[in-house]
């Protein structure tokens, strides 16, 4: 038995978890996601709970067990609190900004980089070296983080470039380090 897909998986207040056909729709307080399941794995709502439950043993089922089961409960805390990402630019004379929801970036380039958000995802600039990216879908606001990330990847002689701000980057020594 999976030991993620056998927990139940809890529902707060204000947030209502409706199943029709193979699709699971979680509404809350901050939105609405739906979500599409595979036909083998059920689903039961019971006194504020989900449970996912699988028809068999077989390695298929096993493994849609588990990922079902996260990605409702990735639904579940996405509606109620939302998810955030938080990335730092780290360079001289590299900055962001917010021109109405678009995101101007400046990153040594010839050109500055216009990107636009898509529809669910909201981007703040507290500072002109920092990007919040925040949303109801974790794969959305992951994937939006990492294309921004992308845009000027951080290298490891000095550092520059954008990163996550939980992230370490490995340091390199430079040419100098070999004499």
């Amino acid at each position: 038995m999976s030991r993620v897909g056998k927990k139940p998986i809890e529902i707060p207040k204000g947030v209502t978890v409706s199943q029709k056909e193979n699709f699971v729709n979680v509404k809350g307080p901050k939105g609405e996601l739906q979500q599409q399941i595979h036909a083998n794995i059920s689903i039961a709502v019971k006194d504020n709970e989900v449970v996912v439950s699988r028809p068999d043993d077989a390695k298929e089922n096993k493994s849609l067990h588990g990922l079902t089961r996260a990605l409702i409960q990735n639904m579940v805390t996405g509606v109620d609190a939302s998810y955030k990402k938080t990335l730092d630019i780290v360079g001289v004379g590299y900055r962001a900004e917010l021109k109405g929801k678009n995101l101007l970036l400046n990153l040594g380039y010839s050109h500055p980089i216009y990107f636009i958000p898509p529809e669910g995802v909201t981007i703040e600039t507290p500072t002109q070296t920092q990007i919040i990216v925040t949303g109801i879908d974790k794969q959305l606001v992951g994937q939006v983080a990492a294309k921004i990330r992308s845009f000027r990847e951080p290298e490891p002689y000095k550092g520059k470039g954008i990163k996550y701000s939980d992230e370490y980057i490995r340091r390199k020594a430079g040419k100098t380090a070999s004499k």
